[in-house]
């Protein structure tokens, strides 16, 4: 690790191999799949390169700085998180996973709509990345960034999507809410009716985080983990 990002603490770590096991249990990431978590404003933690489902209690996260080039052990697809988190002062967590449902949609240009809880938080829709290739440099990061905006995700046609958060929990636990809006979507379009939308009243009065609702999604995915260990805020 360069001696200009700031050493981590042992539980930030942990977290973020429970948030890798948590990704790859709940059938969002395969092979491939990423996720990090913000150290300061100009560092963040990134899970080691490798299929998330297989991150062990014994594996250490990659030390990426938010500007600069990425070290040598950190995957090419990382150059989004650090411009995320340059112009993201929000977010301190970052999922990128190819879950079945959300991938197959956009490949017919869409995007969930508002239809249910879950989907509330990404009301109306969450925006569309419409360039199918790999994002591993400085234009495609910037055009991710550019297009995800104050949004909590972006749709990556073909090609999965990338989920933010405050937390490490909240990022997860968005990336598996942005999949449930995506199975509600392919169930209303196999109906052959328009379904009903939620309100923008209705979705800003659904879309709260209050009421220990992330924490108990998060406690659900991460239940039976090896390393299961409190909320870290």
């Amino acid at each position: 690790m360069a001696d200009s990002l700031r050493q981590h603490e042992p539980a930030q770590a942990r977290q973020l191999r429970i948030a890798a096991r948590a990704l790859a249990r709940a059938g969002l990431v395969h092979a491939y799949g990423h996720v990090s978590l913000r150290i300061d404003s100009g560092s963040f933690l990134v899970s080691p390169p490798k299929p998330l489902g297989l991150v062990t209690p014994d594996d250490e996260p990659v030390a990426v700085a938010t500007s600069g080039p990425l070290p040598a052990n950190a995957l090419g697809e990382v150059i989004v998180h650090q411009g995320i988190y340059r112009e993201r002062n929000d977010v301190g967590a970052i999922a990128r996973f190819q879950s079945p449902h959300i991938t197959a949609l956009s490949t017919l240009g869409r995007t969930p709509k508002a239809r249910h809880g879950f989907g509330a938080y990404f009301a109306p829709c969450p925006p569309l990345y419409e360039d199918p290739r790999l994002v591993r440099d400085g234009a495609g990061a910037t055009a991710i960034v550019k297009g995800l905006g104050t949004a909590r995700a972006i749709v990556m046609r073909g090609n999965g999507a990338v989920a933010v958060g405050a937390s490490l929990p909240e990022a997860v636990v968005m990336a598996w809410y942005l999949e449930d809006a995506a199975r509600v979507e392919f169930a209303v379009l196999g109906a052959g009716v328009a379904g009903l939308e939620l309100t923008p009243s209705e979705a800003r009065d659904r879309a709260i985080t209050s009421g220990k609702i992330i924490e108990r999604m998060w406690d659900w995915l991460t239940d039976g983990d090896p390393e299961t260990l409190p909320t870290v805020q």
